[in-house]
């Protein structure tokens, strides 16, 4: 008896499941995948790198930022959408006015925050996503260790923690800041 394939997703179907704002979901290769909300140590991290990067980005016009959850269109036929928890897309590769829709593209610089529930796994893969899709910068944060992976290629991850300084070159020419900078004070 022959089994009948599942029909895979696009991101047009993600977008239209989107009506449902107390679920997390991105499209791998068709499939779609949710996760859990996450919490408020995560969410908290999130807003203040964003802010971080935002105020530097504002100030040097370099391109847009994008808040968590944003769903970028990085592969298509069976489509992959991810969302980062933050992304930054230059100046010169924005589409003009920004869609309804996902963008179609892998931005230039994205933050991951790792959650407790994330296995190396997942993270592993989204970091491979990301730079295989022509991201050239991904931010991995762990707020339990408080420390930032900087990737710039699949072998190329920097630890950084503390007092040690972190960038997101070549992307955002001049950003420096410490380690602990992106952190929140109270966690």
């Amino acid at each position: 008896m022959a089994v009948e394939p599942r029909t895979k997703l696009t991101a047009v179907d993600l977008l239209r499941l989107r009506s449902d704002p107390a679920k997390r979901c991105e499209l791998i290769d068709g499939e779609l995948i949710e996760m859990p909300p996450p919490g408020a140590r995560h969410g908290r991290l999130a807003f203040h790198v964003g802010l971080t990067l935002g105020k530097f980005v504002e100030g040097t016009h370099l391109g847009s930022m994008y808040a968590a959850e944003t769903g970028f269109l990085i592969r298509r036929n069976p489509d992959r959408v991810r969302a980062p928890d933050v992304a930054f897309v230059s100046r010169e590769r924005l589409p003009g006015p920004s869609p309804d829709g996902y963008l179609e593209l892998a931005p230039d610089f994205v933050v991951e925050v790792v959650s407790p529930s994330d296995t190396a796994t997942e993270v592993n893969e989204r970091v491979e996503d990301w730079l295989q899709a022509g991201t050239l910068v991904v931010w991995t944060m762990d707020a339990s260790t408080k420390t930032v992976l900087i990737w710039r290629g699949l072998d190329r991850a920097e630890r950084r923690s503390g007092d040690d300084l972190v960038d997101a070159e070549p992307v955002l020419p001049g950003f420096r800041c410490t380690a602990s900078e992106l952190f929140p004070n109270d966690d």
